[in-house]
């Protein structure tokens, strides 16, 4: 067991080159799966562009440092917490805690690692921005367990993985408030819908050991369910930019977004194995997509 790779990870190669712990910690941060880390920036991004502060490379480049090592740190912990879980789940069994592999207490470590760069990060925005991400944290510590008492894990986890985009704003600016709480919201709602395609790849084992989810939840229901989710998003990011602009043309904008957000659920094929799984990888172009409309509406 320990040669072997979770089977959704990427840059096979690169991380099946490193000695064997350095490896299993690559592995227990998803350090081979970026997609995780690229979602998480996205929402920063928003934020930052639409602000209209301009491009803000050095800024966009902290908030990517922190959604590396933050997404990582996030990923230990939960599977700290989810290791006897994820035994039972045949896509998990394999990661470092739950095969026992690399100790708990290793883990733990290396999560104060992780969060000691996530502080770093802090210390480079203003202390609005600071305050803003720092109460991210107690939502970071429930999330695993809203799979044991809720349908929608995945509406938690959309509140988590959207706070980037109050921290890049409040980074610049501290009014509009109107358009922030549109993007957020907007953003919230995207990550539901690109995770419950994600957990469409576990609805079988998931339903044995008794974890619950919005894929489960939905059923057959599911292409309608995204089509909801990714509709509503596309609907409150169109409604921040009016609040921002109050300019009809530049909600086309997000007409580009919008048509791979629609190409996604027409494509969206459950029976298939690698199907959810390329259709939730590629939502790091809808968020660029979403981030070039920011800048553009923002900064115009």
């Amino acid at each position: 067991m320990s040669d072997n790779i979770v089977p959704d990870t990427e840059h096979r190669g690169l991380v099946a080159r490193l000695p064997q712990v350095p490896r299993d910690l690559a592995q227990l941060g998803r350090f081979d799966r970026p997609i995780g880390w690229w979602l998480l920036f996205w929402p920063c991004a928003f934020g930052v562009w639409l602000a209209g502060a301009g491009a803000q490379w050095m800024l966009l480049a902290w908030l990517l440092l922190g959604s590396v090592a933050m997404r990582a740190a996030g990923c230990v912990y939960n599977d700290i917490v989810d290791a006897e879980l994820d035994r039972k789940v045949a896509r998990t069994a394999v990661r470092p805690v739950a095969s026992g592999r690399i100790s708990k207490r290793l883990a733990w470590a290396w999560l104060l690692a992780l969060c000691a760069v996530g502080l770093i990060v802090l210390l480079q925005l203003r202390w609005q921005a600071q305050a803003v991400a720092l109460a991210s944290l107690a939502l970071v510590a429930g999330y695993p367990f809203m799979k044991r008492i809720t349908w929608w894990p995945q509406a938690w986890l959309g509140l988590v993985f959207s706070w980037g985009a109050p921290v890049g704003w409040i980074a610049l600016r501290g009014d509009h408030l109107d358009a922030l709480a549109a993007l957020y919201a907007g953003c919230a709602l995207w990550v539901v819908g690109y995770d419950t395609i994600y957990a469409l790849q576990d609805r079988e084992d998931d339903a044995l050991v008794g974890i619950r989810s919005s894929a489960l939840r939905l059923g057959a229901r599911v292409r309608p369910g995204v089509a909801l989710f990714y509709g509503g998003a596309a609907a409150l990011w169109a409604l921040a930019f009016w609040l921002l602009r109050g300019d009809w043309v530049a909600l086309l904008a997000l007409a580009p977004a919008a048509a791979h957000l629609a190409w996604q659920v027409a494509t969206l094929d459950p029976a298939q194995p690698a199907n959810p799984l390329d259709r939730f990888r590629s939502n790091r172009w809808t968020g660029a997509l979403v981030a070039a409309a920011c800048f553009v509406v923002g900064n115009a």
